[in-house]
Protein backbone atom coordinates (compact mmCIF):
# COMPACT_ATOMS: atom_id res chain seq x y z
CA UNK A 1 0.00 0.00 0.00
CA UNK A 2 1.53 3.33 -0.81
CA UNK A 3 0.40 6.49 0.82
CA UNK A 4 1.68 9.83 0.57
CA UNK A 5 0.44 12.94 2.86
CA UNK A 6 2.08 16.20 3.25
CA UNK A 7 1.63 18.20 6.48
CA UNK A 8 2.53 21.65 7.29
CA UNK A 9 4.14 22.99 10.40
CA UNK A 10 4.43 26.96 10.78
CA UNK A 11 6.67 28.08 14.14
CA UNK A 12 5.79 31.80 15.53
CA UNK A 13 8.22 33.52 17.81
CA UNK A 14 7.17 36.72 19.70
CA UNK A 15 10.03 37.93 21.88
CA UNK A 16 8.72 40.80 25.01
CA UNK A 17 11.40 41.72 27.81
CA UNK A 18 13.91 39.29 27.91
CA UNK A 19 11.39 35.61 27.20
CA UNK A 20 10.34 34.04 23.83
CA UNK A 21 7.51 32.63 22.60
CA UNK A 22 7.00 30.14 19.81
CA UNK A 23 3.89 28.49 18.46
CA UNK A 24 4.18 25.64 16.19
CA UNK A 25 1.46 24.81 14.30
CA UNK A 26 0.81 21.33 12.94
CA UNK A 27 -1.78 21.12 9.95
CA UNK A 28 -2.51 17.63 8.59
CA UNK A 29 -5.20 19.36 6.36
CA UNK A 30 -7.93 17.35 8.95
CA UNK A 31 -6.63 17.71 11.87
CA UNK A 32 -4.49 21.08 13.64
CA UNK A 33 -1.94 20.70 16.52
CA UNK A 34 -0.30 23.54 18.31
CA UNK A 35 2.76 23.53 20.51
CA UNK A 36 4.33 26.01 22.69
CA UNK A 37 7.30 26.85 24.13
CA UNK A 38 9.61 29.72 26.34
CA UNK A 39 12.76 30.74 26.32
CA UNK A 40 13.36 33.24 28.83
CA UNK A 41 17.35 34.92 28.98
CA UNK A 42 19.23 35.42 32.30
CA UNK A 43 19.18 38.98 33.43
CA UNK A 44 22.68 38.46 33.89
CA UNK A 45 23.89 37.23 30.32
CA UNK A 46 23.89 38.64 27.90
CA UNK A 47 20.49 38.78 25.26
CA UNK A 48 20.92 37.04 21.86
CA UNK A 49 17.67 37.28 19.76
CA UNK A 50 18.47 34.29 17.91
CA UNK A 51 19.10 31.88 21.28
CA UNK A 52 16.36 32.46 22.59
CA UNK A 53 14.52 31.65 19.05
CA UNK A 54 15.99 28.25 18.82
CA UNK A 55 15.03 27.40 22.40
CA UNK A 56 11.58 28.37 22.29
CA UNK A 57 10.63 26.76 18.87
CA UNK A 58 12.50 23.23 19.87
CA UNK A 59 10.38 23.23 23.43
CA UNK A 60 7.41 24.36 21.04
CA UNK A 61 8.13 21.33 18.08
CA UNK A 62 8.60 19.20 21.51
CA UNK A 63 5.78 19.93 23.03
CA UNK A 64 4.33 19.39 19.44
CA UNK A 65 5.89 15.73 19.17
CA UNK A 66 4.63 14.49 22.66
CA UNK A 67 0.89 15.44 21.47
CA UNK A 68 1.39 13.44 17.87
CA UNK A 69 2.80 10.69 20.54
CA UNK A 70 -0.10 10.86 22.93
CA UNK A 71 -2.65 11.23 19.33
CA UNK A 72 -0.77 7.67 18.28
CA UNK A 73 -1.38 5.93 21.45
CA UNK A 74 -4.58 7.18 21.51
CA UNK A 75 -5.27 5.34 17.91
CA UNK A 76 -3.71 2.51 18.84
CA UNK A 77 -5.50 1.47 21.68
CA UNK A 78 -8.23 2.22 19.87
CA UNK A 79 -7.69 -0.75 17.24
CA UNK A 80 -6.80 -2.73 20.82
CA UNK A 81 -3.24 -2.11 21.15
CA UNK A 82 -1.16 -0.92 23.73
CA UNK A 83 2.06 0.83 23.51
CA UNK A 84 4.54 -0.39 25.66
CA UNK A 85 5.56 2.09 28.62
CA UNK A 86 7.76 4.16 28.52
CA UNK A 87 7.85 4.83 25.00
CA UNK A 88 11.35 6.80 23.96
CA UNK A 89 10.33 6.44 19.73
CA UNK A 90 8.34 4.91 17.40
CA UNK A 91 8.17 2.55 14.10
CA UNK A 92 9.63 -0.65 13.48
CA UNK A 93 13.35 -1.42 12.86
CA UNK A 94 14.83 -1.21 9.98
CA UNK A 95 16.04 -4.36 9.57
CA UNK A 96 13.43 -6.93 11.18
CA UNK A 97 16.39 -9.36 12.04
CA UNK A 98 18.37 -6.80 13.63
CA UNK A 99 17.51 -6.64 17.71
CA UNK A 100 16.27 -3.06 18.88
CA UNK A 101 19.10 -1.33 20.98
CA UNK A 102 19.42 -0.82 24.66
CA UNK A 103 18.06 2.35 25.96
CA UNK A 104 19.66 4.38 27.92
Amino acid sequence: MTHNAEWKVGVSLTEEGGTTRARAVLDTGSTQLTGRGTARCNPEDVEVSAIGDELAASRAMRDLAGQLMRAADKDLASLGEAPRLPRTGYGWPQDAETPPRPEH
